[in-house]
């Protein structure tokens, strides 16, 4: 399962939206405990894709490296990645799995039509090795975020 807040999970959203007709792209900071992905932050990366952006992206590995050794300094993990589909479904592709290596990490996806976010789906990447690797559909709890009480 992966768990993320409403703000996390409108973030991812909005920032689909935000880089129409192109997909964005992004890192999930989190613990993965029990078999839940739980996020606690989403942070946004550079689509790297100059050939076609429209319907491909990619992360820099500096760029991944600097996002991890942030996220080791506030005690989070890579959990996940996410990126959009514009005017195509929250549905994985070939290029999808073919560019997923991230065993045991959540790929989110957000259908993205005329600009407007439309259904975000998760897809747990299982397996052991790049050989028996599969993609999963994952369950997806939004929390709504917790306020201070008086």
């Amino acid at each position: 399962m992966l768990r993320l807040n409403e703000q996390v999970y409108h973030a991812i959203r909005r920032h689909g939206e935000e880089t129409y007709p192109h997909e964005c792209c992004g890192v999930l900071l989190g613990r993965s405990v029990d078999g839940v992905n739980d996020v606690e932050d989403a942070i946004r990366a550079g689509n790297t894709r100059t050939d076609s952006a429209h319907n491909r992206y990619n992360i820099a590995p500096q760029e991944l490296v600097r996002i991890q050794r942030q996220g080791r300094e506030r005690g989070l993990d890579i959990v996940g990645f996410y990126h959009s589909h514009p005017d195509h479904p929250a549905q994985w592709s070939k290029t999808d799995f073919a560019e997923a290596h991230w065993l045991g990490c959540s790929y989110v996806i957000t259908a993205v039509e005329k600009g407007v976010a439309q259904a975000t789906n998760s897809f747990l990447l299982t397996g052991t090795t790049e050989e028996d690797k599969a993609f999963e559909d994952e369950a997806v709890e939004v929390a709504a975020l917790e306020t201070e009480r008086c």
